[in-house]
């Protein structure tokens, strides 16, 4: 109940205010011509007619508010940069209506005259305009959404805090702010791990030796990845061969992260839970000459970490 009444009283007075200041912008000649008044009717009307023009402005951003934080419970949290974007463009045309009804101009001919203002402020400002558009298109598309873990280019990673006009802010695992301009993002690849859901699958690689057979090393460390108290149950994880080399039999193992903030602590688990079960089974890594690092396998003395 108190919630309905908030969102009421939200529209309300700019509702009464709209109401109020278009009738006076209709009704001042008659009231002016009742009372006998001696007064111009045109400091009247543009001062009725610019807070009408700015009443509504003021009552649709906040019925368009309304409907973001609808939708917003219904899906993802909507970006505060879209409700911000629908506001600037109608206060900007109220600015613009006011302006012509000051000096009587028509809307053609603002536009014709303000043309070339708007070529030379576009030039000087191409590098933010190009932010603020990229800005206006991650609102419009919503590729992420604030609360979303994503990946720029496979190299920035971190959760969606913030989408400005010009800039997005991320929150790293590592307790840091990184902030992107949004023209920089949409040249980018991104990748969005909280959309469609915030599980997904992963997997890591291991490299076994020839002699241990391939449908009991699928056993073992599919047994050994679902020990894992960290991943998702269901689907269980899975082991998949991926190649048949010299140096032994490389296989994924296939798991479920139940979010990014958990991916680098389900990786630690499943390579605990892996060299587990090969220290009990007395089996060892393969050929000599190699060692596992991180998801590869690399030879010993290899300063490739890339």
């Amino acid at each position: 109940m108190s919630r309905n009444r908030e969102k009421i009283m939200r529209v309300l007075v700019p509702t009464l205010c709209t109401f109020a200041s278009v009738a006076s912008y209709m009704l001042h000649p008659q009231v002016i011509e009742w009372f006998g008044l001696d007064v111009s009717h045109k400091p009247i009307r543009v001062l009725t007619g610019g807070v009408a023009y700015f009443s509504a402005a003021w009552l649709g951003g906040r019925f368009v508010g309304l409907a973001l934080e609808r939708a917003g419970r219904r899906r993802r949290q909507v970006p505060k940069l879209l409700l911000e974007l629908v506001s600037a463009a109608l206060f900007i045309a109220a600015t613009i209506a006011t302006i012509m009804l000051v000096i009587g101009q028509s809307w053609s001919g603002a536009i014709a005259g303000s043309g070339l203002i708007i070529a030379v402020l576009g030039f000087a400002l191409r590098g933010t305009l190009a932010d603020v558009f990229a800005g206006i298109a991650v609102g419009i598309e919503a590729p992420y959404r604030i609360g979303d873990w994503v990946s720029i280019n496979d190299q920035t990673r971190g959760r969606v805090i913030e989408i400005g006009w010009r800039t997005t802010r991320l929150f790293t695992r590592d307790d840091t702010y990184v902030i992107l301009p949004n023209s920089q993002i949409a040249q980018q690849k991104l990748t969005n791990y909280s959309a469609p859901n915030r599980k997904y699958r992963a997997q890591v690689e291991v490299v076994l030796g020839h002699d241990l057979p391939v449908n009991d090393a699928r056993e073992l460390l599919t047994e050994a990845a679902a020990r894992s108290p960290i991943i998702v149950n269901v689907p269980k994880p899975d082991v998949r061969v991926a190649s048949y080399d010299l140096e032994g039999i490389r296989y994924h193992v296939r798991f479920w992260v139940p979010s990014f903030a958990d991916d680098v602590d389900c990786r630690d688990a499943i390579f605990a839970q892996i060299d587990a079960a090969l220290r009990e089974g007395g089996f060892t890594l393969p050929a000599p000459g190699f060692r596992l690092l991180g998801d590869r396998v690399v030879p010993v003395g290899s300063t490739r970490n890339g």
